[in-house]
C-alpha cells in the first residue's frame, strides 16, 4: 500500500495523506526507532514531514537532519518557530528578530538550505502582525524557506495575516494545523472554513485525541499511556469524563464493524473535504504501522453519521471548554475615570 497524496493547496506542494509528525523524535523515540518509523514511512511512500525547534528540546530536529541526510527520496520537511527553546537566550515569540535567527538554527539543525514549510508555531501577542508577516517576507525573500504556515492562530488572526500579505506582496500561507478531530470540532466554526476561503491547507493534529479516541481507556488507565504519565496537555484537554464517555462509545461502534477504533477516528478527520493531511505522532514502528493500515479501512455513511452524532458541530462534549493555553481577551472591562 501506498500513501495517497494530493496537493497541499493550490500551486502548493503535493503531499502525503498523512504527515508525519516528529515530536517523539529524541523523546519517546530514540535515534534508532526513529530512523525505523521514518524508513517505514518513507518505504509507504510518504514524503511529508512535520517537525519544531522546540520537539524534544531541538533534538527532534537534529535527529531528523541526521537521518534525512543523504537520501534521494525528496520529501517535504515542515519545522515550526516560537516556543522558547532550552538554553537559547531570547528565545520564543514571533519578533521579527528570533525569527529570522530561529530559521537560522533550524535549517542547521535540519541541514538544508531551505526549509519547505515554515511554520508560526503559536500566536504572540506582543508582536504586531505586520511585523510577523514582514519577518517572514524576508525570509521568502531570501530563500531560506519556500512557503509559510501558521499552527494554534485564531481565526480572525490568520484573515489578518492574509490581507497583510496581500497588501506587502507577499505570498499567503499555504497551510494550517488546528486541533481538529471527532470530539473536538470547535475548528469547524470559523477555522476551517477561513482556510477553505483563501486556498489554506489544513493539516489537523491529533486526530486520535491524544489517545483516547483509541479506545484504552474504556478499561481504566493503561501502563505508560499519556494519561498515566500525567501528560499535562492530555489531561488539560482530552481527559475528561464526558470525552471519555463519548469516546467509549466510539469505540463500541468500531468493535461491532470489527474495526479499530483508531482507525474510524483517523477515517472521520481525512472525511473531511478541508482536511488536506493529517498529522501523525507515531512513537513505535508498530503504532507507524496501524496508522498506514488505517488508509484501507471502509469509511461510509452510517459511520459518519453516528460518529459525527456524538459531539456537535463546532463544539466539544465538555461544557464551557476552552484550551487553557488559548485564553480569551474578548472582554476588556473600562470604568468611568479610569
Amino acid at each position: 500500500m501506498m500513501l495517497p497524496r494530493n496537493e497541499l493547496a493550490p500551486k502548493g506542494p503535493e503531499v502525503s495523506r498523512l504527515c508525519l509528525g516528529t515530536m517523539m523524535f529524541g523523546d519517546q523515540a530514540d535515534e534508532a526507532a526513529s530512523a525505523a518509523i521514518l524508513d517505514r514511512y518513507l518505504e509507504a511512500g510518504g514524503n511529508f514531514i512535520d517537525t519544531a525547534d522546540s520537539y524534544a528540546g531541538t533534538r527532534s530536529e537534529s535527529i531528523l537532519g541526521r537521518l534525512l541526510a543523504g537520501r534521494d527520496q525528496k520529501v517535504v520537511l515542515a519545522t515550526k518557530c516560537g516556543n522558547p527553546l532550552p538554553g537559547v537566550e531570547g528565545s520564543g515569540g514571533l519578533s521579527p528578530e528570533w525569527i529570522s535567527r530561529a530559521a537560522e538554527l533550524s535549517r542547521e539543525r535540519l541541514q538544508r538550505e531551505v526549509i519547505d514549510l515554515y511554520y508560526l508555531h503559536h500566536d504572540d501577542n506582543l508582536t504586531p502582525l505586520d511585523e510577523v508577516v514582514g519577518a517572514i517576507g524576508a525570509l521568502l525573500g531570501s530563500g531560506a524557506i519556500r512557503s509559510w504556515c501558521v499552527s494554534n492562530f485564531r481565526p480572525w488572526k490568520i484573515v489578518e495575516m492574509v490581507r497583510l500579505a496581500d497588501r506587502a506582496g507577499i505570498a499567503r500561507p499555504v497551510a494550517a494545523q488546528p486541533y481538529y478531530h471527532m470530539l473536538n470540532r470547535m475548528a469547524e466554526a470559523d477555522y476551517l472554513p477561513a482556510c477553505q476561503h483563501f486556498g489554506i491547507g489544513v493539516v489537523p493534529y491529533s486526530p486520535l485525541a491524544r489517545g483516547v479516541l483509541t479506545g484504552k481507556y474504556r478499561a481504566g488507565m493503561p501502563e505508560g499511556s499519556r494519561a498515566a504519565r500525567g501528560d499535562k496537555r492530555m489531561l488539560e484537554t482530552e481527559f475528561h469524563p464526558a470525552t471519555l464517555e463519548l469516546a467509549a462509545r466510539a469505540a463500541d461502534h468500531a468493535d461491532t464493524k470489527g474495526l479499530t477504533p483508531a482507525h474510524l477516528a483517523l477515517q472521520w478527520v481525512l472525511a473531511n473535504s478541508a482536511v488536506k493531511s493529517v498529522l501523525i505522532g507515531p512513537r513505535t514502528l508498530e503504532q507507524l504501522e496501524a496508522y498506514l493500515e488505517a488508509m484501507n479501512v471502509p469509511y461510509d455513511a452510517e459511520d459518519e453519521a453516528l460518529l459525527s452524532a456524538l459531539c456537535s458541530p463546532g463544539t466539544t462534549p465538555v461544557p464551557n471548554y476552552w484550551d487553557p493555553r488559548a485564553p480569551l481577551h474578548g472582554r476588556k472591562v473600562s470604568f468611568p475615570g479610569e
